[in-house]
């Protein structure tokens, strides 16, 4: 086997991907930072949530939030539903697992917040119940999904879908948007922050 060949075809299949990501969904990108902010800019939170690899990406992606991203600006409120396990195992032990995020969600979800679900596949059934709760609540939802989008991406008011069936190049283009989006929404909610960037 020819190591080398492997790991340039696969890091070419991501940099493929991701410039294909970039041509096709920009404005959609775009707009999906416009509602995390506005959002946020509420008052409101944003509740992220997925399995596995998806599990590690909304942490990830919360703690950006809630602690900071590049550059130095108040907390922003976010929370990851994956994380608590006592939470996690006594819905799925006393109910059933793809309730594990819908019932988060009607706990801590108010009209006005955003649910954001990340699935690789599009069919993660406890993401699909997490996103179909949250619009029953009022909230805002947007998905992060691979494939052709799946039902994830049919329970989100915007939909953002890497368009492949390999789950590591679709993690890897996940969490590049994840930190664009991050970024993004820092720059629409403090652009005095960035001032000094246009300025040279």
């Amino acid at each position: 086997m020819d190591l080398r060949a492997r790991f340039e075809e696969a890091v070419a299949e991501s940099i493929r991907l991701k410039s294909q990501f970039l041509t096709e969904q920009a404005e959609v990108v775009v707009a999906a930072a416009q509602m995390i902010a506005a959002v946020l800019r509420a008052g409101w939170k944003v509740l992220i949530f997925g399995n596995g690899g998806s599990a590690a990406d909304a942490q990830h992606l919360a703690a950006e939030f809630v602690n900071r991203f590049q550059v130095e600006r108040p907390p922003l409120a976010a929370l990851a539903l994956n994380t608590d396990t006592s939470i996690l195992t006594s819905i799925a032990n006393d109910y059933d697992f793809q309730e594990v995020f819908a019932k988060q969600v009607r706990a801590l979800g108010r009209p006005g917040d955003l649910a954001w679900g990340i699935s690789t596949s599009g069919a993660s059934a406890n993401v699909v119940q997490g996103l179909k709760a949250a619009r029953e609540l009022g909230l805002k939802t947007l998905a992060l999904s691979g494939r052709d989008g799946g039902e994830v991406a049919a329970q989100a008011d915007i939909a953002l879908i890497v368009r492949s069936r390999a789950t590591p190049r679709i993690q890897e283009v996940h969490i590049t948007i994840g930190h664009v989006l991050c970024d993004l929404v820092d720059c629409l909610l403090f652009p005095e922050k960035f001032a000094k960037e246009g300025s040279g």
